[in-house]
């Protein structure tokens, strides 16, 4: 999940911030498709009711045909477990691709494990 640090709306975003959503996510889902396993990312605005921006990332795991379109939050109840292990180290390589191509840091696990 993508969210900005200041309360927004997708209407609210300014422009700036909106340039910068569009360049994260694109960033995103090259690198989550850049996973050996994964054979699409999809991006999905969610949050009915909610004032504050969320955008999720859904990805498919490859030969899982049957998980085309915009189901694919149904979907990801259903697929067996993602097992943790890999789920931190795809995590891990994914932000690692980002910092390197869009620039930032990575914030440490218990850094960012820690309340603001």
């Amino acid at each position: 999940m993508l969210h900005p640090l200041d309360h927004y709306d997708m209407a609210d975003l300014p422009d700036e911030l909106a340039a910068e959503l569009g360049v994260l996510s694109a960033h995103i889902v090259r690198h989550v498709q850049a996973l050996p396993h994964i054979s699409r990312a999809h991006v999905y605005r969610i949050g009915d009711g909610g004032v504050h921006l969320h955008i999720w990332f859904f990805a498919r795991p490859e030969g899982q045909t049957q998980l085309y379109g915009s189901w694919m939050p149904v979907w990801d109840d259903l697929l067996p477990e993602y097992p943790a292990g890999v789920a931190d180290a795809d995590a891990a390589t994914v932000a690692d691709a980002l910092v390197a191509s869009i620039g930032g840091r990575r914030a440490a696990a218990e850094e960012a494990a820690q309340p603001a």
